[in-house]
């Protein structure tokens, strides 16, 4: 999760990517917390790689994350961005026994089941157009036999969404590691495919598993889409309206996210809208949003939106005289 995030700046001006919102909690904070969920293995120790001016507040957040998931957490640097399988091999002292690497962008609808016997798992998905993605080739076995990067033909595939399991993290390790010593680069970057491709024709046993749903957090459209698709799959599972929230004179159309001393008074809010802890809305009609924590909103109707942390957002109340029959464009 070391990476700038820049698809979605403003926001990652100041709040790494991964720890930016969606229905309550932090982007990392609900894939780790769903990982361990339904994977039914114990976790003893999580990894986090990130950038080196992160901050002391951030790390201790992710530390905490992984203590309140009974597993050690580590805080790991990347300090300059060369690419996937760089960054994993900063944590080279976790990359032993068995080991599980997401990537800290994403978030899934999946039941992530484990066959520890088998050498590795790579999580996909089917795709109609796989021009963006590196996706997978299978033989008649169900194993991979090629890594294809970013094909050109228009057919369904199977793109690679960046969750791997590894039985044996120490050979990785030296896969990774052989990519740095023989400067084995794909546009100046090391890739964790190549050190794949590179087992695979050595006799590593590379599977697929595929998930429901594949959310992007990487821009704003996206993030937006997630949210709303989150709070859908955790209505019946999570508590989504804080108790300490104050609700006065409104309608709250579900699902939504109301967070610990929210405000809100006269007002529709829903469905598919997130807000942050201490937020206030007053006069507004919200749909389909995400406002961050400290934000004060009156007077708006705001659809399809992100608005940061102790952001002051107040539109000017109009009064309109329109008669039968008329467009308003």
């Amino acid at each position: 999760m070391a990476g700038m995030g820049k698809r979605m700046r403003p926001h990652t001006l100041t709040t790494a990517k991964p720890l930016l919102p969606i229905a309550g909690k932090p982007i990392v904070q609900r894939l780790v917390e769903d990982i361990i969920a339904t994977c039914n293995e114990k976790i003893d120790e999580i990894a986090f790689i990130i950038g080196p001016n992160f901050g002391k507040a951030v790390e201790d957040h992710l530390i905490s994350v992984a203590a309140t998931l009974g597993a050690k957490g580590k805080i790991c640097y990347q300090d300059t961005p060369l690419g996937t399988a760089h960054a994993i091999l900063c944590a080279g002292d976790t990359l032993t026994g068995n080991i599980f690497i997401a990537f800290a962008d994403t978030l899934f609808n999946a039941r992530f089941s484990i066959d520890k016997n088998k050498d590795a798992i790579v999580w996909t998905q089917r795709v109609e157009d796989p021009r963006a993605y590196g996706v997978t080739k299978l033989n008649n076995n169900n194993e991979i036999e090629a890594f294809v990067e970013k094909p050109q033909e228009l057919a369904p595939c199977y793109a690679i969404i960046g969750v791997y399991y590894f039985k044996d993290g120490d050979g990785l390790k030296k896969e990774l590691q052989r990519l740095i010593d023989n400067n084995i680069m794909l546009k100046g970057e090391y890739q964790i495919t190549d050190a794949m491709a590179h087992m695979l024709s050595n006799g590593v046993k590379f599977y697929t598993d595929q998930v429901d749903e594949w959310f992007d957090c990487g821009y704003k459209d996206a993030a937006i889409y997630t949210n709303q698709r989150i709070l859908e799959l955790k209505k019946n599972s999570e508590t989504l309206v804080s108790p300490t929230a104050v609700v006065e004179n409104s309608v709250i159309i579900p699902p939504c996210f109301i967070g610990d001393n929210v405000t809100v008074k006269n007002s529709v809010i829903g469905p598919h809208v997130s807000l942050e802890k201490g937020a206030t809305v007053e006069d507004c009609r919200i749909s389909n949003s995400i406002i961050q924590s400290d934000s004060n909103v009156k007077n708006a109707q705001i659809d399809n939106s992100i608005l940061g942390k102790s952001v002051t957002y107040m539109d000017k109340p109009k009064e309109l005289n329109i008669g039968d029959f008329s467009s308003h464009l």
